[in-house]
């Protein structure tokens, strides 16, 4: 079982940018498939990045050109680099980590541990 701690959420302007943090408990550095989802009220968690052990990531179409996962397996720390935000982008995001093969890596089901969630919220 591996504990997350997500932070850096907050509320910005629509254009603006956000740097989210997942602090992990364990060495991310043995841990497979990590992920950012994010989910509003009244909807399924949506996958916007995801990153494998080696650093290949993928990217929810929503998402893509915007958002940058990364992974620092140094300080076991998961990070999303958000810009060029849109009100469309308001959500709880929450991470998660481990379980997940690769082709499941964008789908919440696939995934065994997740933190409480950080909320982002972007105004026009």
């Amino acid at each position: 079982q591996v504990q997350l701690v997500e932070s850096g959420g907050g509320s910005v302007q629509a254009g603006g940018s956000l740097r989210l943090s997942c602090a992990a408990s364990a060495s991310t550095g043995s841990i497979g498939c990590m992920a950012w989802f994010r989910q509003t009220a009244g909807k399924e968690p949506e996958g916007v990045a995801a990153i494998g052990r080696g650093g290949t990531t993928a990217y929810g179409d929503s998402v893509k050109g915007r958002f940058t996962v990364s992974r620092d397996n140094g300080k076991n720390t998961l990070h999303l680099q958000m810009n060029s935000l849109s009100v469309e982008d308001t959500a709880m995001y929450y991470c998660a980590a481990d379980g997940a093969k690769w082709w499941s890596a964008l789908r919440a089901d696939a995934y065994n541990n997740w933190g409480q969630g950080t909320q982002v919220t972007v105004s026009s």
